[in-house]
């Protein structure tokens, strides 16, 4: 069996005082789970491994219990092969808009039920930022920062924790990981 790159992001993982988590417990952690070429980036819950072909919500689910039986922290896990990431990479229509790329956010979508929900959203006029929709994300470009971004307010009061977001230029460090040599 061939071993492929996955990407797991933890939501909310090292914001504020809450929920600290140590990359290398994280790393561990996910070692211990039997992933191997365990990397994290930043120190907000993003981890890049490797494994053998597997469902990525049982290994967003056994990442998930490991943190609370071994760490005592609750968060949602997005689990993506990095061929999904790369789907994602490819699809946001907003990367010639933006000038920032701390400032142009992407919100990773659980399932179809998510994209449903925001859908409406792009209807609007979020100006001067913009919102847009790919097949597994929702991208919002925030020109006047993150926190000031109403669109991005937005998308987290419809999503709730079925979406963790990420700047444009830490999905493309997750991203550049997964396609080097492990």
């Amino acid at each position: 069996m061939t071993s492929k790159r996955y990407i797991a992001l933890l939501r909310g993982i090292n914001v504020g005082r809450a929920k600290r988590v140590a990359m290398a417990d994280l790393r561990k952690l996910v070692g211990d789970l039997g992933y191997r070429d365990v990397r994290s980036i930043l120190n907000s819950g993003n981890v890049v491994f490797s494994a053998d072909e597997l469902a990525p919500q049982q290994a967003a689910s056994s990442i998930e219990e490991m943190l609370v039986l071994k760490l005592g922290v609750v968060a949602r896990v997005f689990v993506l092969a990095s061929d999904e990431l790369a789907e994602i990479v490819a699809d946001n229509p907003l990367v010639s808009v933006a000038t920032d790329q701390s400032r142009l956010l992407t919100f990773i979508l659980a399932d179809p039920v998510a994209r449903t929900l925001v859908a409406p959203l792009c209807e609007q006029d979020w100006g001067p930022g913009a919102l847009a929709l790919g097949q597994r994300a929702a991208y919002v470009w925030c020109p006047e920062g993150v926190l000031e971004s109403a669109a991005a307010a937005a998308l987290g009061r419809q999503l709730g924790d079925a979406t963790t977001s990420r700047n444009w230029a830490t999905l493309c460090k997750l991203h550049a990981l997964c396609t080097a040599a492990a």
